[in-house]
């Protein structure tokens, strides 16, 4: 997943440092004597409102320029100085979200409410009143986190390879038993992470309680503009749109796969074992695209070649996803832009490398930060992360409290859009395609992306339908990893490749589990891109298939995007989905129609060999 620096953190993914957690403990007992002598009142609120907004802005201009220069310069004087700035952010968060909570019953004015609503919500994992349950959520946030960060499997060849290094493996090897090695190696660096996780949770619920919610599950749900339980209900309705298109998708890549490994390794029907997918976690396919690809799919074209062959180099190929918003009615990027931001990887200093775009002021100071490499997926990538800048920029007038996407999925599904436009037909416009390949070569470039963007849909949803059963007590400690499996295989229809018990903790595996970064925001983007998608392809009039289609130099369409990104998070997300789509509700049927031509060809594909569909 590419993302975006936190702007509006209003807590770090894990409060990590432990001597933060006892001043920030102080903070609420200190609040918490203050607020049962004297009754709040919305004078009272609305001055902490202006107050906390202030704060807050003020402070992440200071984060986002020591995360900045920590990340283009790594030494251990930039680590500290960005870990000083944290600790600093993460106190005032606390503090203010805690006392945003005495506030919630007082009958403020619509903006008033939103914006304490956000502050009151937006904690991810808030830490209990007690000053010693305070501590010990730090330090276990810490140890998961060093847990994930440090892990390693070791062959008996003696190589010990990292979490990337083996993941490159699940993605490269046709071999079933070193696929299952690695698959099962990365798990065992989980296993003393679950004693820490369920204690973690019992701390966290407390601290979600303190803010008036009654478990992390609610809280967190808290987040969509509607009911927590209507907010669940919606993601079901959602999946069940999606679910056919998947099941076909899946009974097809099962079939090949059982026809390349043999009955032994896949059963024709049934879940997939999981580390046949090409992924370390089963939750994108496209690395087995080779594997399953129908004859005669190439389309004749291959982009990293396309552009050498017009001279582009990391300049260019940025320029270039520029002249796409500018083709829209943007406004050029600022020349600070290009004065700061990173593009190649520096031959003199260590940087991280992974693709980010990032708001240093709040105002005009976009960048992106990224190591570039003259490829078909980051010439994608950089019009992706544009994405992000350009609604960064639009929602600069906002308060800043509502400098933010609409909801969380709304900023990735923006650069997501984006990065559909990029057609055939696009790159024939830009002078990089000389000729649209015909209609005959779309099904393997569908089931490229399908493989990509429709696989994740349901590991997208499931991971958050796991952790709030979790938060809730739902499900139970001595159930974590039984509960786990029995979701993968209900959603994706993918199995655990051996047996699995409750030694094992194969939830923490996946970094976001230890590193308490909600997943709910992808599931929401991969329905909410295709959304917007087509509506922006039927303002700008086009008459053809959804996924040939490309908004780009269409001003119409533009005009619509930006009047929704300017929006912010000022208003509930319903209305700023509206905009574009003329729609308040979210709806998965634009995945249907963009994906229309593949799902008949699959379920042809099925019925010819006879295949039975499901698990």
């Amino acid at each position: 997943m590419i993302t975006i620096p936190s702007r509006l953190s209003l807590v770090s993914a894990a409060i990590s440092v432990t001597l933060l957690a006892t001043a920030c403990s102080n903070q609420k007992e200190n609040l918490a004597e203050e607020q049962t002598s004297n009754s709040p009142n919305v004078t009272q609120a609305e001055a902490f409102i202006n107050d906390a907004e202030a704060q807050l802005a003020e402070i992440s201009i200071e984060q986002n320029r020591a995360e900045w220069i920590y990340s283009n310069f790594i030494t251990e004087d930039t680590a500290a100085l960005s870990a000083q700035v944290a600790e600093k952010q993460i106190a005032t968060s606390v503090k203010i979200a805690t006392e945003a909570a005495e506030y919630a019953n007082l009958p403020l004015d619509a903006t008033n409410q939103r914006k304490l609503n956000i502050l009151r919500s937006s904690l991810v994992l808030p830490a209990p009143l007690d000053p010693a349950k305070n501590a010990e959520l730090a330090n276990i946030s810490s140890q998961l986190n060093g847990l994930y960060g440090k892990g390693k499997y070791c062959f008996d060849d003696g190589r010990c390879l990292t979490q990337p290094e083996l993941s490159a493996i699940m993605g490269e090897s046709s071999d079933p038993d070193l696929l299952l090695e690695a698959w099962q190696g990365w798990r065992e660096i989980a296993k003393p992470m679950r004693p820490l996780f369920e204690r973690e949770i019992e701390l966290a619920n407390e601290g979600a309680r303190d803010l008036g919610f009654k478990n992390l599950s609610e809280l967190w749900r808290s987040q969509y503009d509607m009911q927590p339980d209507e907010f669940s209900a919606e993601l079901d309705r959602l999946w069940g749109q999606v679910q056919p298109l998947y099941e076909s998708l899946h009974c097809y890549v099962r079939g090949r796969l059982n026809e390349k490994y043999g009955d032994e390794v896949v059963a024709k029907q049934g879940p997939i074992p999981a580390h046949l997918l090409g992924n370390m976690w089963a939750q994108q396919w496209a690395n087995v695209y080779d594997s399953v690809a129908p004859e005669n799919a190439d389309p004749g074209y291959d982009v990293t070649e396309l552009l050498a062959q017009h001279g582009y180099d990391e300049i260019q190929m940025v320029k270039q996803a520029e002249q796409f918003f500018s083709s829209l009615g943007f406004e050029p990027l600022p020349d600070t832009f290009w004065q700061r931001s990173l593009f190649v990887q520096p031959k003199d200093r260590d940087v991280v490398c992974h693709a980010s775009a990032w708001d240093l002021d709040n105002l005009d100071d976009i960048r992106i930060k990224m190591c570039i490499q003259k490829t078909a997926e980051d010439f994608t990538v950089i019009h992706h992360e544009l994405g992000h800048n350009y609604y960064q920029r639009a929602y600069k007038s906002q308060p800043f409290i509502f400098k933010n996407s609409a909801n969380d999925g709304f900023h990735e599904a923006i650069g997501d859009t984006v990065a559909l436009s990029i057609t055939p037909s696009y790159l024939k416009q830009i002078g990089l395609l000389d000729e649209v390949p015909d209609a005959s070569k779309d099904i393997g470039l569908l089931l490229k992306q399908a493989l990509d963007k429709v696989a994740f849909m349901p590991f997208g949803l499931m991971i958050d339908q796991w952790r709030w059963k979790v938060f809730s007590g739902e499900i139970k400690p001595q159930d974590y990893n039984k509960a786990w499996w029995e979701l993968r295989q209900k959603y994706q229809g993918v199995m655990a490749p051996i047996d699995r018990s409750e030694n094992d903790f194969d939830p923490g595996a996946k970094y976001h589990v230890p590193g308490n970064v909600p997943y709910t925001r992808y599931f929401l983007a991969h329905i909410l891109q295709f959304q917007f998608h087509k509506a922006l392809c039927d303002i700008a009039g086009n008459q053809g298939p959804v996924h040939r289609c490309s908004i780009y130099g269409n001003k119409a369409a533009g005009e619509k995007l930006n009047t929704m990104l300017e929006m912010g998070q000022s208003q509930p997300w319903p209305q700023a989905l509206s905009v574009v789509t003329g729609t308040e509700n979210m709806d998965a049927s634009a995945v249907l129609d963009y994906f229309a031509p593949l799902q008949s060809w699959l379920d042809k594909q099925n019925q010819s060999a006879n295949r039975q569909c499901g698990w």
